[in-house]
């Protein structure tokens, strides 16, 4: 219905049936929806589809409008409950209690950065029509940090990610997760955790950062409404918060992320990641564990149960993981991607002009466009992935009090220096 009001067809009338279709033998497409019932009122499907398209429109039906959003007051008032359970009632947490933004809490958060509070930030939406695309400002991204509890630290990060209009709460029925690492000095200038626990939630910067992400895509993006602008078929537990790590550069043998993606070692630097999410390795079949762990063999494995897959293959691997790749002759990640992959660095998502190659004339870690939307004067966002660094990706974090590591399926968007939004 959202889809009929945002072009202006409020009366479009609409035909349900019981879904999904794909993977149904005809037998079943024929008893269960060509011979099936409406799901919402009970009548025969064909019977309704029929009347549907010969019925003539009535007046209501011939009416044509938008939905007209209406933003709200500029400020609430009243107690601390009260004020929880309105925000709660008005759908702008993520149904958890918020840090309440007061005005003053507010103005402290937009000391963080030199960037005027009215100035446009980003635009979003959850992903497809399904939901409008919405603008915000910095002042926006402010609110929704308070809510999400962030210190001022944090806000050039939170305004960084809030720069490339990218969603962390996709509608998507298959619930993708959203994911952003980290890169550079500010790991230990605002307290990011990249050993114990890297990818978990128990570090006060990783997870307000993350939680303040999914804020700003509820509350500046439209995302996250179940039955409209979040379709996920069974949901994804990594929705709840979107994960945020901060590479272990220094035990790692490699090269930092952010620098294989055209950055200085040392710059600051955020990049998006999306994708289906990870789990431990130790769930994957053929992760045989023994006396002798071939890990690069165990990657190159994966990867050919995934690939190609929508979202390619991400690694993240702890540091002894890291170092036994390393020590097999695999010093850099480029050797180990052409190890696991076989030379094929395209592939995923929209891997742009086939396996192997990159976006035509646009060299690796350079921009490969402005963003939709993007106002004049902004910091330009570098991208990368679909299609540009191909469908293999490799995240070193974590500890070394263990050899575990974990896998999945997550593709890199753009990445963006988070120094510029000081």
């Amino acid at each position: 219905m959202e889809v009929s009001f945002n072009y202006g067809m409020p009366g479009l009338r609409i035909q349900y049936f019981l879904g999904p279709v794909w993977a149904k033998t005809n037998e079943q497409l024929k008893k269960q929806i060509v011979e099936g019932n409406n799901p919402i009122n009970g009548k025969p499907v064909m019977k309704e589809l029929v009347e549907s398209l010969t019925k003539p429109l009535t007046a209501e039906e011939k009416k044509m409008g938008e939905l007209k959003r209406d933003m709200g007051p500029a400020t609430y008032t009243g107690t601390a409950d009260e004020l929880q359970q309105l925000f709660l009632e008005k759908r702008y947490t993520d149904f958890m209690p918020v840090i309440l933004p007061t005005e003053e809490k507010v103005a402290e958060m937009l000391k963080a950065t030199s960037h005027d509070p009215d100035e446009q930030l980003g635009r979003m939406n959850p992903g497809s029509e399904a939901g409008e695309t919405w603008t915000y400002t910095v002042k926006t991204a402010a609110i929704n940090a308070v809510m999400a509890g962030a210190k001022p630290e944090y806000f050039p990060v939170i305004l960084a990610l809030g720069s490339t209009g990218s969603t962390a709460i996709n509608v998507s029925d298959n619930g993708f997760a959203a994911a952003a690492v980290i890169n550079g000095d500010i790991r230990d200038e605002i307290g990011l955790n990249y050993e114990e626990g890297a990818v978990g939630p128990y570090a006060h910067a990783n997870t307000a950062i993350g939680r303040a992400w999914n804020l700003l895509s509820i509350n500046g993006g439209n995302c996250g409404k179940v039955g409209t602008t979040y379709m996920g078929t069974v949901g994804n537990a990594q929705n709840a918060l979107a994960t945020i790590m901060a590479e272990n550069e220094e035990m790692s043998p490699f090269q930092p992320l952010s620098v294989r993606r055209g950055f200085q070692k040392g710059e600051n630097i955020v990049t998006l990641f999306s994708g289906w999410g990870v789990l431990s390795a130790a769930n994957w079949k053929v992760n045989a564990w023994g006396p002798d762990m071939n890990y690069p063999q165990i990657a190159k494995d994966i990867y050919a149960q995934q690939s190609p897959g929508l979202f390619g293959t991400v690694l993240i691997l702890s540091p002894p993981i890291a170092d036994f790749i390393a020590d097999d002759g695999y010093d850099t990640v480029e050797k180990f991607t052409e190890f696991v992959t076989g030379g094929s660095a395209g592939g995923g998502f929209g891997g742009f002009g086939g396996p192997g190659k990159k976006p035509a004339g646009k060299p690796a870690g350079e921009p490969a466009g402005k963003p939709a939307g993007k106002p004049a004067g902004k910091p330009a966002a570098k991208f990368g992935g679909f299609g540009m660094g191909g469908n293999f990706h490799v995240i070193v974090t974590g500890a070394s009090n263990n050899n575990y590591w974990m896998a999945g399926g997550l593709m890199p968007g753009r990445s963006v220096n988070i120094d510029e939004w000081r």
